[in-house]
């Protein structure tokens, strides 16, 4: 879980103990039924990728509660949606199949899972068809589950999910700056 940078600040600060510790205790390559429950109930989460030459992207997902699924112990599942074409996060995992995902939950509660395996793209898989509108299924094999501390996540409340998260059985709404004069004539058709 560690690599020579992170030893090296750990040796400066005089936490390697603690860290060895943290991950011997906490850190994890299959999914709890807490997981499950954590993940399964959150309306975002952070997505962080890499491209071939290690250059970062950190992007934001989000949907109704369930748009992310645990199917197994070994696997996490979500689906990508249209969105506005760049492909940033997805791309990199076309070239760089390591991906980290940090989960937040806010509220009276707060708490935070990360994440960290390997992700494949899938444009035909049979379980694309449980996530209405999803174009692309991202499979997510976990290396390292290991839930932090959650202190420092400020108190917000939750008030409701986005008019754009899809749903079953409703049309999307497009964001308005697809129709803005400086994009509409390349805004490909939504897949259905």
């Amino acid at each position: 879980m560690y690599h020579r940078g992170s030893r090296e600040l750990q040796d400066r600060f005089g936490s390697r103990a603690l860290a060895d510790r943290l991950a011997e205790k906490l850190r994890r390559e299959r999914f709890t039924d807490a997981d499950r429950a954590f993940v399964e109930s959150a309306p975002f989460f952070f997505i962080a990728t890499a491209d071939e030459q290690g250059r970062p992207d950190c992007s934001f997902k989000g949907g109704m509660p369930g748009f992310v699924k645990l199917p197994t112990p070994d696997q996490l599942v979500f689906a990508d949606y249209d969105g506005n074409g760049m492909f940033k996060s997805l791309g990199n995992l076309g070239v760089n199949p390591h991906v980290g995902l940090l989960f937040l939950r806010i509220g009276d509660k707060p708490g935070r899972l990360r994440i960290n395996g390997r992700a494949e793209l899938s444009f035909d898989d049979p379980m694309l068809r449980e996530f209405p509108g999803g174009q692309i299924l991202i499979r997510i094999t976990p290396t390292d589950i290991f839930p932090n501390c959650p202190r420092n996540i400020p108190h917000l409340e939750f008030r409701e999910n986005s008019i754009y998260a899809p749903r079953e059985a409703q049309e999307p709404v497009e964001p308005a700056w697809k129709s803005f004069d400086d994009f509409k004539d390349l805004v490909p058709p939504r897949a259905r």
